[in-house]
């Protein structure tokens, strides 16, 4: 059940909260919850964590075929996918009633396993979509197809949805933003000095021709070559990913009558009403990217709009189109872009489009035989001691002012969290899910999950709802609803294991409910108080000793090098290296306060801090092939997983666990660690 923390004007008090008696049984992983057998000793900890934590492991564990990276994250996920499909099938086989969430998910899955039926059905499903694009002839008609386009998640240069106001979060508010692109960001098309994507550009205009040859339509390659054309003009309009992670910039109301007037180019009335979100006012999120993407719609010729609208839309449908299709999308997505030799088996897929399109009714059953009540109630009591020692760790700053740190310390004390599913599930019922229809299935369930969206706005904010199915091996910090979610995929091992050692246990799922928490406190979730609207209630000289740290994160993690001149990007992963900064040192003192002033046992050999230690390094035990990891160094907001480990040499305690001296690679003097809260 959802739990929420008392909220007013006194702090979270300091509390240990007893551990849930549970049945005694062995932990999966080794002796205590850790898989020792995958470290190397061989290797110091202090030249090395992540070698010393997982070097035997990494050694012997190849990455399969069909995936760009392995690790702790894709193992636990490839479980979660067994036991997904497990309860989907059973849903297929039992063939539920007409109309039930298992007769939805039995036949969504079935149509998509019917490969025969697709291959038969050729380009039939989405002929009418290619048909309605070869028929636009004016600015308004293309306007319409790419409003319409927003529901079934189409790749368009100008995305609309609807989310929560940011500045005020008790009602809904309709966005708009830059999109558009074919490659994963605008250094793919605009970055000269990386080889790299110098040779992805070929690859992509290569695959653009084949796909439209594989639809029969005629000068495929001087085709490409005007979309690819066109996509780098709207790159060169995109705002990079560093400015877009500057939340209140992002935060431009527009009145709608006057989009026309701001943003010349785009027939708005057009857009706005085929895409369903009519009214008074829109916040744009990159306004330079919207007026420059605006302008390219008079500026471009229709043909070439056209064009680039088909071979979107047959990349959106590939999934459920015949084979060709699906193989060549992959040879391009999966491996030109992310390494991987081998397609998915199919039941793979199928079980990553059901989870799409209904997530929560596939949850809903996989809790119920997943996820004992045990697992929940030992990771509320983790999560109410991480909550007590982020609120002590608050109580000591001595950078921020007093009457900063106060509303910080009642911000943490309105927190909610939410822990393994939703308390109320998703109702599919207007959703039309018809057996040996793939195609249309998966169209549906994007239509009917956007305008779900839709009928949000007027409404109250639903607080009970979740971003990630109970499937999803993630977590998240929703700084609007000032909250933070752990599905139940997540609460297994190797990050929480209700038979292992404690020490493990708050060094791994601790660390990961440390590093949500902290988000909210990290260099954009400050900006929301304690109602969770975007307010700045820092003092200025509060913000300017808190960019001093900052400044320093960005440097120490933009030292480190993945890739031979591909550094990670210190200030495109600001915001979750400080939370995984701060959120290992609340799970480290959480740990000890959990231990009502006993001393830690000692455990095959190791203190309870070194497994604390070793129960980190081994949740991001991590392998990539080259081109997802330089995809992920340009696009994602985390640094690589077998890179995060090394934020242990900031923590006092990891020296003195390990005897960690001067002199070795990772070392670094007590006066340059950084500790920020």
């Amino acid at each position: 059940m959802k739990a929420r923390i008392l909220v007013g004007a006194a702090a979270v008090a300091l509390t240990v909260f007893a551990t849930p008696v549970l049945a005694a049984g062995k932990p999966q992983l080794g002796d205590f919850g850790y898989d020792a057998a995958g470290m190397d000793k061989a290797v110091l900890p202090g030249d090395d964590f992540y070698k010393f934590s997982n070097g035997k492991w990494d050694e012997a564990t190849p990455i399969p075929a069909d995936r760009s990276s392995w690790g702790g994250f894709a193992i636990l996920r490839n479980l979660s996918d067994e036991r997904t499909r497990e309860v989907i099938q059973q849903a297929a086989a039992t063939k539920g009633a007409p109309g039930s969430n298992a007769q939805k998910v039995g036949d969504f899955y079935s149509s998509f396993m019917d490969e025969a039926g697709i291959e038969a059905k050729g380009l039939t499903p989405v002929k009418p979509e290619l048909d309605a694009i070869a028929a636009l002839k004016t600015p308004a008609d293309l306007a319409k197809w790419m409003g319409d386009a927003n529901r079934n998640g189409t790749t368009i240069p100008i995305g609309a949805e609807v989310e929560q106001d940011l500045k005020d979060n008790s009602k809904y508010a309709v966005y708009i933003g830059q999109g558009g692109l074919g490659l994963p960001d605008r250094d793919y098309y605009l970055d000269d000095s990386n080889p790299k994507f110098v040779e992805a550009r070929a690859k992509y205009k290569a695959h653009v021709a084949a796909m439209l040859k594989l639809a029969g339509i005629a000068d495929a390659d001087a085709k490409a070559q005007a979309i690819y054309d066109l996509e780098t003009k709207i790159a060169k309009t995109h705002w990079t990913k560093v400015q877009s992670r500057q939340i209140e910039k992002l935060y431009n109301p527009v009145a709608a009558n006057e989009l026309a007037a701001k943003m010349p180019g785009l027939d708005w009335n057009a857009y706005l009403a085929a895409a369903g979100v009519t009214g008074p006012t829109v916040i744009v999120a990159q306004p330079s990217a919207v007026i420059g993407t605006a302008a390219l719609i008079q500026s471009e010729p229709m043909s070439v709009w056209k064009d680039y609208l088909t071979y979107h839309t047959l990349s959106n449908a590939a999934d459920v189109l015949p084979k060709a299709f699906v193989a060549e999308d992959f040879a391009f997505k999966g491996t030109a872009l992310s390494g991987t030799p081998q397609l998915k088996e199919r039941w793979k897929r199928g079980v990553d489009m059901v989870n799409g399109g209904m997530g929560e009714a596939v949850g809903q059953l996989y809790v119920s035989k997943y996820f004992p009540p045990e697992s929940k109630a030992k990771a509320e009591q983790l999560v109410r001691n991480l909550i007590s020692a982020m609120d002590l760790r608050l109580q000591k700053l001595e950078w921020m002012a007093p009457a900063t740190k106060e509303q910080a310390r009642q911000k943490l004390a309105a927190f909610t969290y939410k822990i393994g599913y939703p308390d109320k599930w998703r109702d599919y019922s207007k959703l039309v899910i018809k057996a040996g229809d793939a195609y249309g299935n998966a169209d549906r369930a994007a239509r009917f999950e956007y305008q779900r969206n839709l009928d949000k706005i007027g409404k109250p904010v639903d607080r009970g709802e979740w971003g990630m199915t109970p499937m999803t091996v993630n977590a998240y910090a929703n700084p609007l609803l000032n909250e933070i979610v752990f599905p139940a995929a997540i609460l297994q091992p190797p990050f929480f294991d209700p038979n292992a050692d404690d020490a493990v246990n708050y060094g791994a799922i601790g660390a990961v409910i440390g590093h949500e928490i902290s988000h909210h406190f990290d260099d954009q979730g400050r900006k929301f108080d304690k109602t969770g609207n975007l307010t700045d209630w820092w003092t200025p000289q509060d913000a300017e000793r808190f960019k001093a740290y900052t400044d320093r994160v960005v440097a120490q993690y933009g030292a480190y090098e993945p890739l031979p001149g591909k550094h990670v990007n210190g200030e495109l992963t600001l915001g979750e290296n400080m939370a995984d900064l701060a959120g290992l040192n609340v799970a480290y003192d959480a740990y000890h306060i959990s231990l009502n002033g006993k001393p830690a046992p000692v455990i095959d050999g190791w203190s309870g801090d070194q497994r604390f230690f070793l129960g980190y390094g081994q949740i991001y035990r991590a392998k990539y092939r080259e081109p997802i990891m330089l995809q992920l160094l340009t696009t994602d907001p985390h640094t690589p997983g077998n890179w995060r480990p090394y934020v242990v040499r900031n923590l006092d305690a990891w020296y003195t666990a390990f005897d960690v001296k001067p002199g070795t690679k990772y070392y670094l003097a007590p006066d340059q660690r950084i500790k920020v809260w």
